[in-house]
């Protein structure tokens, strides 16, 4: 195997590190202050995108940076999972930037449920807007009622009835849902119990205006809603939407979902580690430039082991989540589980590692506003949750261990 980028890559990559010179580095700080000031209440309703975001969204379109996930040569960039992967590292500098080039989740995964498993109609009504950046769109899965790490516990119904589907049931932490341009969820809910059991579940269409979707709340995450985005709280009341809302077909949830989670994985955690770097670099910024004791904080208190230790642990994680990519492209995300799984596990670990170190360098300020580091610690958190936490992906690579040492012994 061979990770040296391809040319395709390392030209996106300049004109992506350019990009986010000229424009989105310039402007984060005040983009963040911009959305405080526009959001300060609870209530999404009120909630404002940035005027600068659309001003930077035509721009990175404009210049071609646009879309760049996506494996077409004619809607994306054409690139493969590890053709991408640098580029998501790029992009994790910074928390505006993955919107800007229209690269964020959830709209990423959806755009990927459409694109491979949705209809004509489907994606002409909702993909369509979505690759052109007019839209944003919602992923309803996780439950407040039940473990949702174990997702066949879903208790969410999508019920055929006649020419419709009806869906019922309480979804939380849908990310997005309290975007302003958020115009559909993609709902993950029970449809056969008695069927096997990765057969049992469907995803459906749900515009959010249809009667019955009822938005409840915002859910704070570190005492921030994540304004303009937010994380929300739905109840599906008896909604109704025609059976062409069904993405592939009724009981093909599962399916759908591994397909959705595996190139999505290599996006989070890539830009997890993007995150550390620039963590990394406040740290090394901070330790230079503030003197104690009559010398550098990078001179005190071990400081410069830390630095080793951080710069090891993130060139580590990246070579893992290199190979997780390789092998995704290689024979598909239903054979790297484990792969997919150790990633999951090293990068946002290693995150929430560096931007606490920096945090604590940092001292008061590193809890402020004044440096991004608060926010990329609840990013780092909240991703040890996310998309599964912790502990099951240690039993995905246990087990897939497990096997290995069973066919060796018989």
């Amino acid at each position: 195997m061979d990770f040296t980028p391809s040319a395709k890559t390392t030209e996106y990559r300049q004109r992506l590190i350019q990009f986010m010179r000229d424009h989105i580095e310039p402007n984060e700080a005040n983009y963040h202050k911009e959305c405080r000031r526009l959001n300060g209440s609870a209530d999404w309703r009120t909630w404002q995108v940035p005027p600068l975001v659309h001003e930077l969204k035509a721009k990175a379109k404009a210049q071609g940076l646009w879309n760049l996930f996506l494996p077409d040569d004619d809607l994306g960039a054409g690139l493969t999972t590890l053709e991408y992967a640098p580029l998501a590292e790029v992009m994790g500098h910074s928390l505006l930037a993955p919107e800007v080039f229209n690269c964020n989740a959830p709209d990423t995964g959806n755009m990927e449920v459409l694109y491979h498993f949705g209809t004509k109609q489907q994606q002409q009504q909702w993909l369509e807007p979505l690759l052109a950046g007019d839209i944003r769109s919602v992923f309803c899965m996780t439950e407040p009622d039940v473990a949702s790490s174990d997702a066949t516990n879903m208790q969410a119904r999508i019920v055929a009835d006649g020419d419709d589907v009806v869906i019922s049931g309480r979804k939380w932490w849908s990310t997005g849902l309290g975007h302003p341009d958020a115009k559909f969820a993609i709902v993950m809910g029970l449809t056969d119990p008695d069927a096997a059991k990765h057969q049992r579940h469907s995803m459906v269409i749900v515009p959010l205006d249809t009667s019955g979707v009822i938005i409840e709340r915002m859910l704070p995450a570190f005492g921030e809603y994540d304004a303009p985005y937010g994380h929300g709280e739905v109840l599906f009341d008896q909604v109704r939407v025609p059976k062409e809302n069904v993405i592939g077909g009724l009981g093909d949830g599962f399916k759908i979902a591994q397909g959705r989670l595996g190139p999505g994985r290599i996006h989070h955690c890539m830009r997890a580690l993007g995150a550390a770097e620039k963590a990394l670099q406040l740290f090394m910024q901070r330790g230079q430039e503030r003197i104690a004791f009559g010398r550098p904080l990078l001179q005190l208190g071990g400081n410069m082991e830390r630095v080793a230790d951080m710069r090891v642990a993130i060139d580590q994680a990246r070579l893992l989540t290199f190979f997780a990519a390789w092998k995704i492209d290689q024979v598909g995300a239903m054979k790297a589980l484990a792969e997919i799984s150790a990633i999951k596990l090293a990068a946002p670990s290693v995150l929430q590692k560096v931007v606490d170190e920096a945090i604590q360098l940092y001292g008061g300020a590193g809890m402020s506003h004044d440096v991004p580091l608060t926010n990329l610690f609840a990013v780092a958190r909240a991703l040890r949750i996310a998309d599964g936490p912790d502990a099951v992906h240690r039993a995905t690579i246990a087990k897939v261990e497990l096997n290995k040492y069973r066919e060796r012994e018989s």
